[in-house]
């Protein structure tokens, strides 16, 4: 009897320091341009649960996440696929005096800019949800770090790649043309479990101008991938064969790649760079490349009463150095010659409303993205989210915005939290 009395006890201490939080939300989305044969809207009930457990220097933390989408309710031909359940992250962390160890499965944010963090390919995304979110997926991985006074070093080991699915054709955001069928299917240069290594050095300067930064060297698989197919002819709209079915996979890579971000506090200013290059090893499609991106963003206090606005500028950069091999188009990458110009209207109210919005404009290719970002906290638990996204592709080239078409989106999200 006593040993259940104390088993008992063990577990309700156990328990009562376990915290645990989440939210449900409720995401609604509204396409008032689409092409024929998908559906005109989207509506997507979606749970995030999130459990911490720390006790004296180990800590445990879980995040799952699930979705279900209204259409895979209904007929076949309207299904998304949309719906499924997964363990984004579970891990150990253990920490010592100057150094710390984790292991599990987890998501890494890495970036400064506001538009899009180019440097931050850790975690491969979740192609079942629209192109605006950041849907990640997490990653198996090792992690040890090194404390220094103002800055941190850290060795990591991703332990497995992830396949990135793909919703069905009537969703909107399934970009392939329809007698392209993809199935999420992986073909990586070596083992899917060839361990990819990082060394990361961060840390910050406190001076008069103050400075966080970030190096990371790789030497593993590619953040970025490419779409093959063995029926190449069936894409071409030249071939006598285009428009029969064929099938695509996704394909990875090894490179050495070396990556930076970092920020400059001048007065009300903050400077950002995120830049990238990539040595690729001998990969028959993809050759070298580099990405960077510049941006500012200069805030104006006190607007009216305690509002700030932020004015955002930045400038996106990517070339490849190969010209027998995929070019920007062929990889889908949207980011190859483009401004950003955009506000943060902040109310700093007690309901943390605040707007995001403005403009992309694609120097080389002619198109144009819009946007406008609302949300705001009511009565304590809950969220509201609106956002409108509108999209005028290229008329020339076949950009990952021409294959999607002339879009316009309006969304609707409703979160409570716990």
């Amino acid at each position: 009897m006593k040993h259940l009395v104390l088993l008992f006890s063990l577990f309700t201490a156990v328990l009562a320091d376990i915290e645990i939080s989440g939210h449900f939300d409720l995401d609604s989305q509204f396409y008032l341009k689409v092409p024929q044969g998908k559906n005109t809207n989207s509506f997507t009930a979606k749970q995030t649960l999130e459990i911490n457990y720390e006790e004296d220097s180990l800590s445990v933390y879980a995040n799952l996440y699930a979705q279900e989408a209204y259409y895979d309710f209904t007929s076949q031909d309207t299904k998304t696929e949309r719906t499924f359940a997964r363990v984004d992250e579970l891990y150990l962390k253990y920490d010592f005096d100057d150094d710390a160890l984790k292991a599990g499965k987890s998501i890494e944010f890495w970036g400064s800019l506001e538009l899009r963090n180019i440097v931050d390919g850790f975690n491969p995304r979740d192609f079942r949800n629209d192109f605006f979110s950041n849907d990640k997926l997490g990653v198996y991985n090792v992690s040890y770090s090194h404390y220094f006074e103002n800055s941190e070093l850290s060795l990591i080991a991703k332990l497995q790649e992830e396949q990135q699915l793909m919703a069905a054709q009537p969703y909107v955001y399934y970009f392939f043309p329809s007698f392209v069928t993809y199935d999420g299917t992986l073909n990586t240069q070596d083992s899917i479990h060839r361990p990819s290594m990082y060394l990361k050095f961060t840390g910050s300067t406190d001076t008069e101008y103050a400075i966080d930064y970030a190096l990371i060297y790789e030497n593993g698989y590619d953040s970025q991938r490419y779409f093959a197919t063995n029926t190449p002819q069936n894409i071409n709209p030249s071939s006598p064969t285009f428009g029969q079915a064929t099938h695509f996979e996704e394909n990875a890579y090894i490179v050495n790649k070396f990556m930076t971000y970092n920020t400059l506090v001048v007065g009300s200013t903050l400077v950002k760079l995120e830049a990238l290059y990539a040595k690729v090893d001998e990969d028959p499609f993809i050759g070298d490349y580099s990405h960077i991106a510049l941006g500012l963003e200069h805030t104006l206090e006190n607007i009216y009463e305690s509002h700030a606005l932020g004015l955002i500028a930045e400038y996106y950069r990517y070339d490849t150095y190969e010209s027998d091999k995929y070019d920007d188009l062929a990889l889908f990458e949207t980011m190859q010659n483009d401004l950003f110009l955009g506000i943060r209207y902040t109310l700093n109210s007690a309901n943390d409303s605040s707007f995001v919005g403005g403009g992309i404009f694609d120097l080389e290719y002619n198109e144009q993205v819009y946007y406008l970002k609302f949300e705001s906290r009511v009565a304590e638990s809950f969220k509201v989210a609106l956002d409108y996204y509108y999209i005028e592709p290229s008329t020339t080239d076949l950009t990952a915005y021409a294959l999607l078409g002339e879009h316009q989106k309006l969304g609707v999200n409703i979160a409570y939290y716990f």
